[in-house]
């Protein structure tokens, strides 16, 4: 534990829905009972950051606050009962941070835990030079992943990597599988090699042409650029992959990852016999559907907010196997940039996960 001290530091602050990020200086407390201090060094540009500025969807913090959940860095203090041990230890920041305490957390639910704290939406995030976070479920690296790479880069593990990698595990996906992924952006990618990692039958299905290029390379054995087709065209070319690659003609794992309306429409439509639909993207949007199909297929449809900590250094070792790549879906900008990186991020300017890194 480090002495009681304040000092500064600087963050770039949500003020009202749509406006520019504004940079401000930034007070850091020393870091209270259970808490860590963390100066970072790289916080990821996700869908949820750009719901809170521009769709509508409000942060739990009041405003202004500084967004940003994907997040890595070193630990700089450590506050009364945290493990002084993490001291200048490198870290991912869980995007979803719980308790470890109450019913839910004692029930394995930790992901929906209530007293959790998201970091960019209960309480400052990580656009920022430093941030406070609980430091119960921090996820120190291992030293020969920071061999092979920079710190900066597996911020995107904290959500944009595990979050499918949870989807994947909660699905029952296995070896033979056949997985179709809705949507292959900055989640998406990774959920597809991540399934491909796991031995399944993958099909990646977008309306971006680039974007299926890249899920291709991660390991994609089919893509389908959907754009201006039908529901029913759009089922029929998924049976089609599915009979080419002589996968199950039942029990498909479908993932909806893109967080649009037409991407949920259309993972939805995909149900058929014994399926389990997982739903990782987010919109604010609602969709008609015919929730019966769940009963006539005997179909499952579940979705996962975040993470559970636990799964987090079990993932840091497939990066380290080589079972999951990093180093291809990122790209590096200052943080000072961040109002130009957020508009290419909402206008759909970028084909790699932004990470930005303070100076």
């Amino acid at each position: 534990m480090t002495a009681a001290r304040t000092t500064t530091g600087e963050g770039w602050f949500m003020t009202a829905p749509g406006a520019a990020l504004e940079r401000r200086a930034l007070e850091l407390p020393a870091p209270g009972p259970g808490e860590a201090l963390v100066e970072v060094a790289g916080c990821g540009v996700c869908h949820t950051d750009l719901s809170f500025l521009h769709q509508g969807v409000k942060t739990r913090g009041a405003l202004p606050l500084v967004l940003g959940h994907e997040i890595s860095g070193y630990v700089r203090a450590v506050g009364q009962g945290a493990d002084a041990s993490l001291v200048g230890r490198a870290v991912i920041v869980p995007a979803v941070l719980p308790c470890g305490e109450c019913d839910l957390c004692r029930a394995g639910r930790r992901a929906v835990c209530r007293n959790q704290v998201m970091p960019g939406n209960d309480r400052h995030g990580g656009y920022a030079s430093h941030v406070a976070v609980p430091a119960r479920f921090l996820c120190p690296v291992p030293d020969r992943l920071l061999v092979t790479h920079d710190l900066w880069e597996l911020a995107v593990v904290s959500d944009a990597v595990s979050t499918p990698f949870q989807a994947v595990k909660k699905s029952g996906l296995a070896a033979g599988d056949f997985a179709v992924f809705v949507g292959t952006g900055g989640i998406g990618v990774h959920g597809v090699q991540i399934a491909a990692a796991a031995g399944a039958h993958v099909v990646a299905v977008d309306v971006n042409a680039g974007r299926l290029a890249q899920a291709a390379a991660a390991g994609a054995n089919g893509t389908l650029d959907i754009a201006g087709m039908s529901t029913r065209d759009v089922r029929k070319a998924v049976r089609d992959h599915a009979a080419r690659l002589g996968a199950p003609a039942h029990c498909w794992k479908i993932f909806e990852t893109s967080g649009t309306k037409a991407g949920q429409e259309t993972a939805y439509a995909l149900l058929g016999f014994g399926a389990v639909l997982s739903v990782v993207g987010y919109t604010p949007d609602r969709i008609e559907i015919c929730l019966s199909n769940l009963m006539a297929y005997d179909a499952d449809a579940r979705g996962n907010w975040g993470a559970d900590p636990l799964v987090y250094p079990e993932l840091l070792q497939w990066i380290a196997d080589g079972r999951i790549a990093v180093k291809p879906y990122v790209e590096r900008h200052p943080l000072a940039a961040i109002n130009d990186v957020f508009d290419d991020a909402h206008h759909g300017r970028l084909t790699r996960r932004a990470v930005l890194t303070p100076a």
